[in-house]
């Protein structure tokens, strides 16, 4: 009777021990079109890495939906950002599992919230950075980094970094012929000078090219960098310049090199090769790699001018698909000092990851360098088509939806994925 009874105890005190499990619920965050604010959902997604909790990152699935335990203070969350959820049973979740693999998706596993760095110059530009918009209105938590940080090895404490609109070849963006006597690029200008001087070098062209091969340095050892607008074409330039001078003289004190184009290094590059420079002052272009209308404007137009996100296989190439979860594959495109680039200047190897169909434009590329990655997308801000200097910030409340922010946020998770996934 007492080992009945005994029995009887042991297996009531096993089945309340497998019931939570049994019953366990999952939080569904959809980013498909029934998603109230994308942009939000990947903070909330980052908020859940922060907890020390997983995400699943199911891509392909309802437009990259993000799928994790369910508990009240995540359910609180996702209220008070205003991001659409649901909360699905076990057998919901398995059927969802079920889906996934009988088809073009796949299940990608979140595990550590990615330490973010952006590089950003410490004096005022006239001009905003769509990734730093994007961070602060996901409520992702980011460190600013400037040249010191980057030549001291800074980098290293940082999974993501992402270029600030710079430019790495030391001719101050190019702005000379139009904004050569504005108080911002007199005082910029004074500022770069006496900052390359004081970590030891004669110009600027030299301190940053330092600069792009240190941040060359962190890709390789494991870092995972992001780029957009000048940010992109300048960098590779300056890569494959050192040594060189390409700096007319209105900008070092000394003339450019006359061979400078003969003596550049496409090996060193990491997305573009067979390049020409464009040394004129004058002329507000680094080299023939942007695709930026001389007129500044599309010749499709606003209206009409749409770049497509290529289709990737989830299995197969989940790192590419990561990088594309969308919510529409055709995105409104915008210009930029470097709007697209050339597809006849990248590289072979480099993973073509939106174009404009029908073109030469190139908008959004993904590559590898050493144990790290690059991507590269073109164009200054998703949702104003033609941002001039001095525009207002956008105001991402008024776009919660954007499918081309969208691109930039798969990009500060794409670090968090566990590594083995990371193989194409």
């Amino acid at each position: 009777m007492r080992t009945t009874l005994y029995n009887r105890i042991l297996l009531f005190a096993l089945l309340f021990t497998l019931a939570p499990a049994a019953s366990a619920q999952s939080l569904l965050v959809p980013m498909d079109l029934e998603q109230s604010n994308h942009l939000k959902a990947y903070g909330v997604a980052y908020w859940v890495l922060e907890q020390g909790v997983n995400v699943e990152w199911l891509l392909n699935y309802r437009s990259g939906s993000f799928m994790v335990p369910a508990t009240p203070a995540l359910e609180r969350v996702c209220r008070l950002r205003g991001v659409t959820y649901e909360v699905i049973s076990a057998g919901d979740a398995a059927a969802i599992y079920g889906e996934i693999e009988s088809a073009n998706m796949e299940r990608v596993m979140l595990e550590k919230a990615p330490k973010v760095a952006v590089y950003v110059p410490p004096n005022f530009q006239p001009w905003d950075d769509a990734v730093t918009l994007a961070l602060e209105y996901a409520e992702i938590p980011y460190d600013k980094v400037f040249d010191e940080e980057v030549l001291s090895g800074k980098l290293l404490q940082y999974d993501w970094l992402h270029l600030h609109h710079e430019d790495f070849t030391g001719q101050y963006g190019k702005f000379y012929a139009l904004y050569r006597g504005a108080k911002w690029y007199v005082e910029q200008q004074a500022v770069y000078e006496e900052l390359a001087r004081k970590l030891g070098y004669r110009t600027v062209q030299e301190e940053k090219k330092a600069v792009a091969a240190a941040i060359k340095d962190y890709v390789g050892q494991g870092g995972f960098m992001f780029a957009m607008c000048s940010a992109t074409d300048s960098y590779d330039i300056a890569l494959a310049a050192q040594g060189v001078d390409i700096c007319a003289a209105v900008f070092d004190g000394t003339p450019a090199d006359p061979e400078a184009q003969q003596k550049l290094d496409f090996s060193q590059t990491f997305a573009f090769e067979n390049f020409s420079l464009i040394p004129d002052p004058l002329v507000y272009e680094f080299s023939d790699i942007d695709t930026t209308p001389r007129t500044g404007m599309s010749p499709r137009g606003d209206m009409l001018d749409y770049f497509t996100l290529f289709e990737f296989s989830a299995k197969y190439d989940p790192v590419p698909t990561m990088l594309t979860q969308d919510h529409t594959s055709v995105v409104k495109g915008f210009m930029g000092q470097t709007t697209a680039f050339k597809k006849s200047l990248v590289k072979k190897g480099i993973t073509i990851m939106g174009q404009v169909e029908g073109s030469d434009e190139v908008k959004y590329l993904h590559g590898d360098y050493g144990k790290g990655t690059f991507t590269y997308y073109g164009g200054h801000d998703p949702e104003d088509y033609r941002h001039q200097v001095g525009d207002p910030p956008t105001q991402l409340d008024l776009y919660p939806n954007s499918p081309g922010y969208r691109l930039i946020l798969n990009n500060v998770l794409f670090p968090a994925a566990r590594k083995k996934e990371q193989k194409t």
